[in-house]
Order: structure tokens, then C-alpha cells, then sequence
């Protein structure tokens, strides 16, 4: 389910960042990115996005990320170590799958990244995991 479906789209207030590769949603303490079908998401479509996210949240910014997983697209899982060792500012990340080929990157994640990965099976459950977390509340 895309996140302007969702029961969570008119009741929680958020910024639409929407570039060609994909659309962020922004809240207080998280985003869900809906990436664009057949879409390599490489470093340089996340460098661009974490300028977009630091001009947003500020220099100190600490978030939770949502892969919400609604289209097919690739991205290299060792990005992750890349992106901790030079950024770093995302606390925990929920992968929404949708089916197993989803499930099973998402598994590979979780294994190459040091952050706490959750893999959900609908957007609901990632967001109600992300806004309980600790460094929130």
C-alpha cells in the first residue's frame, strides 16, 4: 500500500519531498520513501536526498527510516556501511515488504547493517514501530 492510501496519510502531518527517482515523506522523527519502479537507487541519489533531509531536520538530525517497498527497484545492500560510516544519522529502519524476493533483501539488510532493521509486512505496522521507539519517546 502506497502511503497516500494509507489510514496515516491525512492524520499525520508530513512534508511530500517528491524527486525523480522517488517520493520522501518527512515527518518529526522519520521519512517512508516510496522509490520509483526500475530505479537504481545509487549513492548518488542518496547523497542527494541526505542534503535535501539535513536541510530539512538540521545538522543534528537523528531519524528512523521506512523503506515502504511498493515498486520493483535495485540497490546495493552495502550501501548501508557506507552510509553509517559517513552519515550515520539513522537510528533504526523498517523494510515494508510485500513478497519474498522483498523479504529476503531486506533479511540481507539487516545482517550488513549495524542500526536495528525491522522487515513488516504492511506500512501500518512499520509506522507504529518506528514512532515507538525509544530515541522518540
Amino acid at each position: 500500500m502506497k502511503f497516500e492510501d494509507s489510514i496515516y496519510y491525512s492524520s499525520l502531518k508530513h512534508r511530500l519531498i517528491e524527486l525523480p527517482f522517488g517520493k520522501f515523506y518527512l515527518f518529526d522523527h522519520f521519512i517512508i520513501s516510496e522509490i520509483n519502479s526500475e530505479v537504481h537507487f545509487d549513492w548518488k541519489k542518496i547523497e542527494k536526498l541526505i542534503y535535501l533531509l539535513v536541510e530539512h531536520y538540521g545538522e543534528n538530525i537523528k531519524i528512523a527510516y521506512i523503506s515502504n517497498r511498493v515498486n520493483l527497484y535495485s540497490f546495493d545492500p552495502y550501501l548501508w556501511i557506507k552510509f553509517e560510516k559517513d552519515y550515520g544519522f539513522i537510528v533504526a529502519s523498517a523494510m515494508v515488504c510485500y513478497d519474498e524476493r522483498n523479504k529476503m533483501n531486506a533479511s540481507l539488510e539487516k545482517h550488513i547493517s549495524n542500526n536495528s532493521i525491522k522487515r513488516c509486512w504492511n506500512l501500518n505496522k512499520a509506522i507504529e514501530w518506528v514512532q515507538n521507539l525509544k530515541e522518540f519517546n
